[in-house]
């Protein structure tokens, strides 16, 4: 079993891996897409790519979950998704926010990474005590 100061030093990290995901899958697509709602596209692109590597991180380096099947890892998967909307909803506030009142992209991305720290802080308890317990595993 990890300690708690290594977990939490490695989820802190694995939080820095996935908002460097985000914000670089955002700027992807940012320059390859400048239709009328790039910047949703590019936040949802964003999103969806960071939640993909933070899930894989977390489920194997953090909680040590071993899925018993694809349909399990799925199931968990999904559960792990909807903890993450009340956290993307603090994420995308910030970042629309930064993005609102600053009207720079270097704000939005920093509005971004202030919003995904605090709900990573969040998302870190819910996936403890409701996605990953012992008798998710």
């Amino acid at each position: 079993m990890l300690s708690q100061s290594k977990i939490a030093i490695n989820y802190f990290i694995f939080a820095l891996i996935a908002t460097a995901v985000n914000i670089c899958t955002q700027d992807v697509v940012v320059r390859a897409y400048s239709g009328r709602f790039h910047i949703l596209t590019a936040v949802i692109f964003g999103t969806a790519a960071g939640l993909a590597a933070k899930y894989y991180l977390d489920k194997k380096y953090i909680f040590r979950f071993k899925a018993r099947s694809a349909a399990h890892d799925t199931r968990i998967f999904m559960l792990y998704t909807a903890m993450g909307l009340a956290t993307t909803v603090i994420f995308w506030g910030f970042e629309f926010g930064f993005h609102h009142l600053f009207q720079t992209r270097e704000m939005r991305y920093l509005g971004g990474a202030t919003g995904l720290a605090i709900g990573y802080l969040v998302k870190y308890q819910l996936d403890k005590r409701y996605v990953f317990r012992t008798e998710a595993a």
